[in-house]
């Protein structure tokens, strides 16, 4: 039986790799982002290489009508999704008071409410025909103290593993899985989208950083055996450890001097 996997935030970085990772296990494709042009070469690229329809849907997630329109266009085009991953993002690196209301309202759509919404409307089909998989693609970041310069990013990627830990309990039994994936130092296009590429790549060394492909693999392998939480990378699991034993005070001035070092403090 062919599957069919909507994988938001698509164009490129992780979202890319997710793609292409389902894509090579067999899935059938609708992907979906803000820029058509990349989503199209994807699409192309994986329907060549690995004989799956891969499906194309542009959607600014920022648009508060965006996901119940990309769920209306799905079934207007009578296509049944067996697997969401929410991997949209969106970033401002300028600061809480730098950084226009209107921003802040865009961020917490895409990254927060975008990813409940399309959940929301997309799991009861799952459970109904007793299969279904959702990946949400968080961060490390939601497993560490808030810093500064981004400040929203944080708390919101903890909001994510939350709920998908509390949706993970809820569809229990039901033949769906539901997964977060908290990727820590991943260099992606997200860098150069958000204007951080200098200062990331020269704040940490390179052994610390890992290849998109290979976090979208663990993130895959981890929603096929479902487990509810996966970090990938031992050195990003140690980072997570710390920050829940450390002391308050400790840990807040560890990612303090984590954003200086990234020029935001």
């Amino acid at each position: 039986m062919r599957r069919t996997v909507l994988v938001t935030g698509a164009s490129a970085g992780i979202g890319a790799a997710l793609a292409r990772t389902y894509a090579h296990q067999g899935w059938d494709l609708i992907l979906t982002a803000r820029r058509e042009a990349p989503l199209k070469a994807l699409a192309e690229e994986l329907a060549a290489a690995h004989d799956v329809i891969a499906t194309v849907i542009p959607e600014d997630l920022s648009d508060p009508a965006a996901p119940e329109r990309l769920v209306a266009d799905v079934s207007a085009r009578r296509l049944s999704v067996d697997g969401l991953v929410n991997n949209a993002g969106f970033s401002r690196v300028t600061g809480f008071l730098d950084t226009d209301l209107a921003a802040h309202r865009a961020m917490i759509q895409v990254m927060l409410t975008a990813p409940v919404e399309l959940s929301r409307l997309l799991l009861p089909g799952m459970i109904q025909r007793g299969f279904g998989r959702v990946l949400n693609v968080a961060s490390l970041a939601g497993q560490m103290p808030a810093t500064g310069g981004d400040t929203l990013y944080g708390p919101i990627k903890s909001f994510l593993i939350k709920a998908s830990q509390g949706l993970h309990l809820e569809t229990q039994g039901t033949g769906v899985h539901v997964t977060v994936l908290n990727p820590g130092y991943t260099l992606t296009e997200f860098h150069d989208v958000n204007g951080s590429r200098d200062q990331v790549s020269g704040a940490y060394p390179a052994w610390m950083w890992m290849d998109a492909a290979r976090v979208a693999r663990i993130g895959y392998q981890a929603c096929e055996a479902n487990r509810p939480s996966v970090t990938p990378g031992v050195m990003n699991n140690l980072m997570a450890g710390l920050a829940r034993f450390l002391p308050d005070s400790l840990a807040l001035r560890m990612v303090a001097n984590h954003a200086k070092r990234l020029e935001r403090l």
